[in-house]
């Protein structure tokens, strides 16, 4: 059986700042570099067997506090790269509000049909998470696998045999921990989004689902 952990990164300027992170390789704060050291030193006692990473810095830098937590090396995996926001990259929700009043809302009621102005759609992230998650979870063991938001999202909604019309319906918090128990042709939810590793004060304010 495969325990698998979905693990989000540690939190950057621009997630507190609400714009859109693609591909832009920003950094984690100083709050999120804490939120990455608690989050492996929280990890540090499960017995992860392997440790995959989003190639970007803000997955990389929390994988690799991770991987000095618990001895296991952190494997970059570009099928874990956030979503390719394109023309929106760089802007904050605000601006995307603004220049693209018709798609923005598209992509809130019905982000599935949704190819982003320049960059991917969900069913473009869904393929290569796919070919991610057929590859570990056949493998016993406790897998971590470190990425982003909208990756997060679409994987989740992969295990449980969702289509991504329900990319909205769950929230994966910056530094959280979702588990599931995976055996061929079945993955059950264990926990969901668990951040009790930080501080209440941290995750007021770091907690919203951007």
């Amino acid at each position: 059986m495969t325990r698998l952990l979905l693990v989000r990164h540690g939190e950057t300027q621009w997630n507190s700042d609400t714009v859109y992170r693609g591909r832009a390789d920003i950094p984690l704060s100083a709050k999120g570099a804490l939120q990455a050291e608690r989050l492996a030193s929280r990890l540090a006692a499960e017995g992860v067997s392997c440790l995959a990473t989003s190639p970007l810095s803000r997955a990389r830098d929390t994988a690799a506090a991770i991987a000095r937590a618990t001895g296991v090396h952190a494997r970059p995996e570009d099928g874990l790269t956030d979503i390719d926001c394109g023309e929106w990259e760089g802007l904050s929700d605000i601006r995307v509000k603004e220049l693209y009043p018709e798609l923005r809302q598209q992509w809130h009621s019905a982000p599935q049909e949704v190819t982003l102005p320049g960059g991917e759609s969900l069913r473009d992230v869904e393929e290569r998470v796919k070919v991610v998650l057929d590859a570990v979870t056949g493998n016993d063991g406790i897998l971590v696998l470190v990425t982003h938001r909208v990756v997060l999202k679409v994987a989740f909604c992969r295990l449980l045999g969702l289509g991504n019309s329900h990319f909205w319906d769950v929230r994966f918090d910056l530094a959280g921990i979702t588990e599931f128990e995976c055996t061929p042709g079945r993955a059950v939810l264990v926990r969901h989004n668990d951040v009790s590793h930080l501080r209440e004060e941290e995750e007021v304010g770091a907690g919203r689902d951007f």
